[in-house]
């Protein structure tokens, strides 16, 4: 009987453990059979995302761009429309171009006119404006001699100092001294022209454009004011200054200036003289620069030629050789 149960008994867990590799086996082939479905359904959701982030990154690239664009446009409409607001506030009749001395490449100033133009400035210009970067110095060999600007400067009074006893004091000027200035500081040059303020001349002709022309047609362009055209109290027309009025009056007239070396006087030439002397105050190393420019150009011109005479006699034989290889057998 013990034997029979064992048998039995052995049967049956046989039994169950076929069954249960058999479940094994059917729950696995079922998971096989759903996995593929699983996996299809997250590769169709992920390129579901993916899709809508591309439409939305392309949706809202394409709304950057646009705005992008609707503020350049904006923007560069604005600033042509300011632009062309400040060019109507500046526009001024544009200065005739002169044939002047010193414009060739190879020309210099004419230091007769420098001369001339500094005694216009003296007697004319000193009275408002500025000549901040001149010294009496710089007028050495170019309108005057030593003597003469030595005595120049002597006829002035500078306030220099601390002396001994730490005060200030006046003494004759030198030729270190700056041309003397009109007036004291801003204040001042605005208050005793009505609140306009008369611009430092040494730089004058590069500060604007088109500088010498601009200089020399505005000394001669005061005139009446045409037909529906007014210009309010204190104000003069000039149509060369940059809005058409102007707070200087005209300073120029025919016989206005004395002139050392018997020049007749005329209104345009005193305009002329001051307009190579405030061109020179600007650029007084003009001659100079222009000297060494030729200069220059000479010994570059001859190293040139130098060069390709060089390069020709020691490459030319090198280039004509002709060279006979002949073989050996």
């Amino acid at each position: 009987m013990l034997r029979s149960g064992g048998a039995a008994l052995l049967r049956t867990l046989r039994q169950g453990a076929v069954a249960g590799s058999a479940g094994i086996e059917q729950s696995s082939s079922r998971l096989l059979q759903v996995a593929p479905l699983v996996g299809a359904a997250q590769n169709v959701h992920t390129e579901a995302a993916s899709g809508q982030n591309a439409e939305q990154k392309a949706r809202s690239g394409w709304s950057w761009q646009k705005k992008a664009a609707l503020g350049l446009g904006a923007t560069a409409v604005g600033g042509l429309g300011f632009a062309l607001m400040e060019e109507e506030a500046e526009m001024g009749l544009h200065p005739p171009h002169y044939p002047w001395d010193h414009a060739g490449l190879f020309s210099a100033y004419d230091h007769a006119a420098i001369r001339r133009g500094h005694q216009v400035y003296s007697q004319v210009c000193a009275a408002c404006h500025s000549v901040n970067q001149l010294h009496y110095r710089d007028l050495v060999g170019v309108a005057y001699t030593e003597e003469e600007a030595k005595a120049m400067a002597a006829d002035t009074e500078v306030e220099d100092g601390p002396n001994d006893e730490g005060e200030s004091y006046t003494r004759p000027g030198r030729l270190s001294d700056p041309l003397p200035r009109p007036y004291a500081n801003e204040e001042a040059a605005r208050y005793a022209n009505g609140g306009a303020y008369p611009p430092d001349l040494s730089l004058i002709t590069k500060a604007r454009h088109d500088g010498q022309n601009y200089v020399f047609a505005l000394l001669l362009g005061y005139r009446d004011p045409p037909a529906g055209v007014s210009v309010r109290e204190g104000l003069h027309y000039n149509p060369y200054f940059p809005g058409g009025a102007i707070a200087m009056p005209k300073m120029l007239a025919d016989e206005g200036t004395e002139y050392e070396d018997g020049t007749v006087a005329t209104e345009a030439q005193q305009a002329k003289d001051v307009t190579t002397f405030l061109a020179w105050a600007a650029e007084p190393e003009h001659d100079e620069r222009k000297l060494m420019g030729a200069k220059w150009i000479f010994i570059l011109a001859v190293v040139y030629v130098t060069a390709v005479y060089y390069k020709r006699w020691k490459w030319a034989p090198l280039k004509s050789r002709r060279v006979v290889v002949d073989a050996i057998n």
